[in-house]
């Protein structure tokens, strides 16, 4: 799998938009102004949000992710090399728990 993949796969989220915040070391997928998917140049992969730490570190126990460097625990890189399922279920879930976390006015505008 390539970037591109992952960016058409967060492009398929309603509300989901492409960031660009450190000018191309490190690009990002918002929704509702919130990062759930990031990737850069020095990242073999994409960090995605889990609901929690043990979550994150079941994933990292199982063998279906990493620990994202420079994120919060509760965060996991999946590498570009995992099956598209396991890569579609991550940025999904990701997205699925930041658009939650977002004010009710702003999800029902998305």
């Amino acid at each position: 799998m390539t970037r591109q993949t992952a960016d058409d796969i967060c492009a398929s989220f309603p509300g989901a938009t492409r960031a660009d915040p450190t000018e191309g070391e490190l690009d990002s997928w918002k929704v509702g102004g919130k990062m759930f998917a990031t990737y850069g140049e020095r990242i073999n992969g994409v960090c995605t949000k889990t609901d929690s730490v043990d979550t994150a570190q079941m994933l990292i126990d199982a063998g279906a992710a990493t620990k994202a460097p420079y994120f919060h625990r509760s965060w996991v890189l999946v590498s570009l090399d995992a099956p598209l399922g396991e890569l579609r279920h991550r940025l999904q879930t990701s997205y699925d728990i930041i658009r939650a976390s977002l004010p009710k006015k702003t999800r029902d505008s998305l």
